[in-house]
């Protein structure tokens, strides 16, 4: 099995050591069917294309090799490497996020019952402190503490399309200058 807390500890320092931010690691599948799928976004953008996805998958094998070298296996068995953007219904894994995203739709699961409800969805407020506040649907306002969600991500709405459209607009120069110092640097 893979400790997860560790893998996201490495790939942390690798993400920022290029300038972007990790949003999440997870292992998914079972078998020789397993996919460590790692998250990451331009703290410029809140997303990445596909060099820098690229560039960041290359830096997390090479530390994953580094360190298997020095000390053994780090997730055991067979599985893919898969270096992705969050995508525009976002998992929400991190304070910031609940903050960042406010006033757009998220579905959150809960690790156990609040308020006798398990499942939320409606529009986020926010988030202060490590309390989490959402306009559910059914249930009206809720506040949960950050560490009984169990995962959160964004609803796909037209004002969440709207509002990634912006990021793509206000991205796309941060963009093409990185993508002006890969072809400089090759």
């Amino acid at each position: 099995m893979a400790d997860i807390a560790r893998l996201t500890d490495l790939f942390t320092a690798e993400a920022e050591a290029l300038g972007f931010e990790l949003v999440r690691v997870k292992l998914t599948g079972s078998g020789d069917e397993r996919t460590l799928q790692v998250m990451a976004e331009d703290p410029a953008t809140g997303q990445m294309i596909m060099d820098q996805c690229a560039q960041l998958s290359r830096a997390i094998s090479a530390r994953i090799d580094e360190v298997e070298e020095a000390e053994g296996e780090l997730i055991e068995g067979a599985y893919l490497l898969e270096v992705s953007s969050p995508g525009i219904d976002r998992p929400l894994t991190r304070a910031k996020d609940y903050a960042n995203w406010a006033g757009h739709d998220a579905k959150i699961a809960l690790a156990e019952k609040v308020g006798g409800h398990r499942n939320l969805t409606g529009e986020l407020v926010g988030i202060e402190g490590d309390i989490v506040t959402i306009e559910d649907r059914k249930a009206g306002r809720l506040a949960v503490p950050l560490e009984k969600i169990h995962s959160a991500q964004l609803v796909l709405t037209d004002k969440l399309i709207a509002a990634t459209q912006l990021l793509d607009m206000s991205g796309a120069e941060e963009i093409e200058e990185f993508n002006e110092e890969e072809k400089a640097e090759d």
